[in-house]
């Protein structure tokens, strides 16, 4: 299992790509689709149209990690649709993990988190 630090965010295309594309490729569709910077040290993912492969790129000192994956049975499904106007999902690293198993999340549902209080200014 794959396991990344909590500053780590997860972008997902929600478009599909073409993964024939390498390191660069994806870089570019980065910047293009996703609108972030491949070299920022979060993970970028992508799926190919009939969401059955999935690559990850990220990038740490010294150069890019290339994931890839293949579902022999089943989809990858993301857990919720992007915002208006985006063209990617974020998520955390648990539901990226039961993505990556071919679990589907969208009827799951998530209890409420604790926050600490913001200190008033």
């Amino acid at each position: 299992m794959l396991s990344f630090p909590s500053r780590v965010r997860i972008f997902v295309a929600s478009e599909p790509q073409d993964l024939r594309k390498g390191f660069d490729g994806l870089a570019a569709a980065t910047r293009q689709v996703i609108r972030e910077d491949p070299l920022s040290g979060h993970l970028f993912v992508y799926l190919n149209r009939r969401r059955n492969k999935v690559k990850l790129l990220i990038w740490e000192p010294g150069g890019y990690w290339l994931l890839y994956r293949r579902l022999e049975r089943g989809r990858f499904r993301l857990p919720q649709d992007p915002l208006p106007g985006r063209r990617h999902v974020v998520m955390e690293s648990a539901e990226l993990a039961l993505m990556l198993e071919g679990i589907d999340l969208r009827g799951a549902k998530r209890r409420n988190r604790w926050e600490p209080k913001k200190a008033l200014v």
